[in-house]
């Protein structure tokens, strides 16, 4: 049975002073959930008092991005040696926006995704296509390609620490999503790629979170889906009352 996970992705918002606010209401509203492993994952300059806040809770700490060294002249980038000392156990790796605004490409992200399994940091690689890839029905070769070249040189140990978050890139922040069933079409197709990579055990507990404008509307139907293990959360998460609403998607209102 894989226990759903839940991530919520504040991006570039929440000044620490809002971020620590933020964390001690869901450190509360959420101090009795047990059946969703909950992540959030602040700014930089917010993960050092938010991890101080979440110490001793079920809610972890993730950061949106790490740099694929260990120290260095990079100017303004972090390292996973800076994450782990924060208290981090999640680092979402490839997200599109870092993809497309930063080009970052597979074989960097692959380098980031050993990185951070040295260290103990479990990644969430995201992958996913554009409208165009979607429209020219490119999903199942795109979402392969970033799979197998993203997990390249990772074995079946290892990957018993990653999660996987499929975000078609046509529907984050658009108010889009594709609907559960296709959603769910996609994520069995990744299920199978990982069987395929690594072997059937690995591709069975493997988590597949879905990414693509999740709500406290959406999130019940899309989780009812046979191979959807949770949600990798944007703009919801940004409130605690609607990020608070799909932790508890499984519970009347």
């Amino acid at each position: 049975m894989r226990k759903p996970l839940i991530a919520g992705n504040w991006k570039m918002n929440k000044t620490a002073s809002e971020a620590i606010d933020f964390a001690n209401n869901l450190k509360s509203a959420l101090r009795d959930v047990q059946d969703v492993e909950v992540v959030i994952c602040p700014a930089f300059v917010a993960l050092s008092e938010v991890s101080k806040i979440l110490e001793g809770s079920s809610t972890k700490l993730g950061a949106q991005n790490m740099y694929m060294q260990e120290n260095g002249a990079y100017t303004g980038e972090i390292s996973p040696l800076m994450l782990k000392e924060l208290g981090c156990r999640y680092v979402i790796i490839g997200h599109s926006e870092r993809r497309e605004y930063f080009k970052e490409d597979n074989k960097l992200i692959n380098a980031k995704i050993k990185l951070a399994l040295k260290y103990q940091l479990r990644p969430i690689l995201c992958v996913g296509e554009t409208l165009l890839e979607y429209q020219d029905n490119q999903t199942i070769d795109i979402v392969k390609t970033e799979i197998r070249e993203g997990l390249a040189g990772i074995d079946e140990e290892q990957m018993s620490q990653v999660a996987i978050a499929y975000e078609p890139i046509w529907a984050i922040g658009t108010g889009e999503t594709a609907t559960p069933a296709d959603a769910n079409k996609v994520h069995k197709i990744i299920r199978n790629i990982i069987s395929e990579i690594f072997d059937a055990k690995t591709g069975e507990k493997m988590r597949i979170q879905y990414g693509g404008s999740v709500t406290p509307d959406n999130i019940s139907a899309l989780m009812k889906e046979s191979d959807i293990d949770g949600a990798l959360v944007g703009g919801a998460s940004l409130s605690a009352e609607s990020f608070i609403r799909i932790v508890n998607y499984d519970k009347k209102d």
